[in-house]
């Protein structure tokens, strides 16, 4: 694609381009979203339609869908597949969204990929995501990829990245996130997120949930699609310093990299999705499985899952921020040691903060901020929801800001934690 005449001459002018031109979740919020597959369908359609051919897994839920994604696709990386990976959003640069073999697609390739579709975006005014949906597509047919895993952008049914046909989906589990969107009920979020099941392709369940299971139930059906609740079947525990499950009538011991217990979950439907892969005729080792989920940071370059960031006071990062995110980050650290918790805690303003905001500890000191986006609820006013909650701290300016003033007031046995939205995360200097 070389020989396209790109009006950008630089990777940030492409990225700017992005970032001011086309609707960004991150920034609008819910005016950005535009459920319908119309849009991807014109723009692939344009290009050649370059998502066919290639074979998928396809992730979607509420939480654990990033993590469950990127331990996916360092197994089938190291199984020796050429293997992307789309994800979203990113942390630090728009590259991480898009990889081949863990490696972030390059800036050059960005500006050309974005050039071949400028007509077609300035006709139809698709959304940001809509058009890195097709960027991914594009690279990965440009890399000829063995395998892709396709992480859900929000909901599944007319998610831009449903225009696939997988080799198997997973879905992690479901939870009060976009029920703005979604909702107003989980049964309806669930409904969404099952829009991503296909005709007789299986789809695998992470986490039984009593409540939701007959949507599952039901759409499983309806396609004529092989359902497994991997929680049904496979459960990690925890022996000495690892974590052990079954598999294929053996035992299976791991240090797993990404080491918050909530991972247990997400380990359970990985691993019953390799085992579908496996009988689909991928050769996928026993030594691959655990080596993708003994080094899945290491292989994909995934950050911000109980990210160990210093020792003495230890300081962790994590990017759960929905009522369900925060009890898993909650529960990680009933299992730490520490005599006080500093929390540099922010949010969103388009999503009730209370409900969060009830879940945590009244013993910690909190350092509340905002992050550098649009939707990024003051820290003024956060601090001053939290205090009629009895939550005890200051509000800072920026996120470094606060994370500095937490680093400065704690001690060495205590532990500081940077969470609450994963744009408070992407602003941690070092990540």
């Amino acid at each position: 694609m070389s020989e396209i005449k790109s009006p950008f001459t630089t990777f940030n002018q492409a990225v700017e381009y992005l970032y001011t031109r086309l609707p960004l979740f991150q920034n609008q919020g819910p005016s950005a979203y535009k459920p319908d597959l119309g849009n991807i369908r014109v723009l692939l359609s344009a290009l050649g339609d370059p998502h066919v051919g290639i074979r998928y897994v396809h992730v979607g839920g509420t939480n654990g869908k990033g993590s469950s994604s990127h331990m996916l696709a360092a197994i089938l990386q190291y199984a020796g597949y050429k293997t992307g990976l789309y994800t979203s959003p990113h942390l630090k640069s728009f590259t991480e969204r898009i990889r081949v073999n863990g490696v972030p697609i390059p800036e050059q390739d960005v500006v050309e990929l974005l050039s071949a579709s400028l007509d077609t975006i300035d006709s139809i005014q698709p959304s940001f995501f809509e058009v890195t949906t097709t960027m991914a597509f594009q690279y990965f047919q440009r890399r000829k990829v063995d395998v892709a895993v396709i992480e859900v952008g929000l909901g599944g049914r007319l998610d831009a990245t449903n225009i696939i046909t997988p080799v198997v989906s997973l879905i992690t589990n479901i939870g009060h996130d976009h029920l703005d969107l979604l909702g107003p009920g989980l049964e309806q979020v669930a409904f969404e997120k099952a829009g991503i099941i296909k005709k007789k392709v299986p789809v695998v369940i992470s986490e039984r949930q009593q409540d939701l299971e007959k949507v599952f139930i039901a759409k499983a059906q309806n396609e004529n699609a092989e359902l497994i609740f991997a929680s049904d079947h496979l459960e990690v525990s925890e022996e000495e310093d690892r974590w052990v499950f079954p598999y294929e009538e053996k035992k299976i011991m791991v240090q797993p990299q990404l080491r918050g217990s909530y991972q247990k979950k997400n380990i359970a439907g990985v691993v019953r999705v390799v085992e579908i892969l496996r009988k689909k005729g991928f050769v996928v080792s026993d030594e691959a499985l655990i080596a993708g989920i003994e080094n899945t940071s290491l292989l994909t370059g995934l950050k911000g899952r109980w990210q160990v960031l210093q020792l003495n006071p230890k300081v962790i990062c994590d990017t759960g921020h929905n009522p369900e995110g925060i009890q898993q980050i909650l529960e990680q650290l009933s299992r730490e040691q520490y005599r006080q918790l500093h929390w540099v805690f922010g949010v969103v303003g388009d999503k009730p903060a209370e409900k969060v905001l009830k879940l945590l500890p009244s013993t910690a000191k909190y350092y509340f901020c905002a992050a550098r986006i649009p939707r990024a609820m003051p820290a003024e006013r956060l601090s001053t929801e939290a205090a009629s909650l009895g939550l005890k701290g200051e509000a800072y300016a920026d996120v470094q800001t606060a994370l500095v003033a937490a680093r400065k007031s704690a001690s060495a046995d205590d532990l500081i934690l940077v969470g609450g939205s994963t744009y408070v995360v992407a602003e941690v200097e070092g990540l």
